[in-house]
């Protein structure tokens, strides 16, 4: 049987609040838990009148918080608006207070329009080409600590949370295969090149099995 998981961006629906698309999100949820689904994630985005998941992590402890055994996570936090540390610390919390239930997936676009990736207080030089050296940086604060280590994740430090990447572009799917990490593509922004993404990961992980044994990527 294909595992199926659920996309959420909690839309508030016309004549509706905020409180009103959380409470719709957390009973979709449990709707999904109870039908066998394995996933819900949710998504980072930001100035959107009709979206309620800017504050991607409090949401997702919201709809934890709510189920007992779907694993809930982000799809996902936009990791160039914040600090790798940032994410790590909050989802080191989650994973916490929700053991074995967390995943984090992370993109590279901003999730919004300019003036508000301005408003976000993100480098208005970044070009999302720090992306590779902030995923790992952020995968070092879910490692345990080293002796001598100066800036560690509490919580955080040792959990090993999941982290998957998300993309539209062949960039995310090469990136995934030279991680190592699993890939979810956004076929729903770019559906004519999954299959080249595919096709990617495939060829980048021939050459990864011939010179190593570690983790291999997967499509979500």
């Amino acid at each position: 049987m294909i595992p199926f998981s659920v996309l959420d961006l909690a839309p508030i629906a016309a004549g509706a609040t905020p409180a009103d698309a959380f409470r719709n999100s957390l009973e979709l949820a449990q709707h999904a838990e109870e039908w066998g689904y394995r996933r819900f994630w949710l998504a980072e985005h930001h100035n959107m009148p009709g979206i309620a998941s800017a504050a991607t992590a409090v949401i997702i402890g919201h709809v934890a918080g709510g189920t007992k055994t779907i694993r809930v996570g982000a799809g996902g936090v936009m990791l160039p608006n914040h600090a790798p540390l940032v994410i790590a610390e909050q989802f080191g919390t989650l994973a916490s207070l929700y053991p074995g239930r967390i995943d984090l997936g992370l993109g590279r676009a901003p999730g919004t329009d300019v003036p508000t990736t301005r408003a976000l207080r993100r480098d208005s030089k970044s070009t999302g080409d720090d992306f590779p050296r902030d995923v790992l940086e952020l995968q070092s604060y879910f490692e345990p600590v080293e002796p001598g280590q100066k800036i560690r994740a509490v919580p955080g430090a040792g959990l090993r949370v999941p982290i998957w990447l998300l993309g539209s572009s062949l960039f995310g799917a090469q990136l995934a295969a030279m991680l190592g990490l699993p890939f979810a593509f956004t076929s729903h922004f770019a559906p004519a090149d999954m299959m080249a993404g595919a096709s990617s990961v495939s060829k980048r992980l021939q050459n990864r099995r011939s010179s190593s044994t570690g983790p291999t990527p997967c499509w979500a």
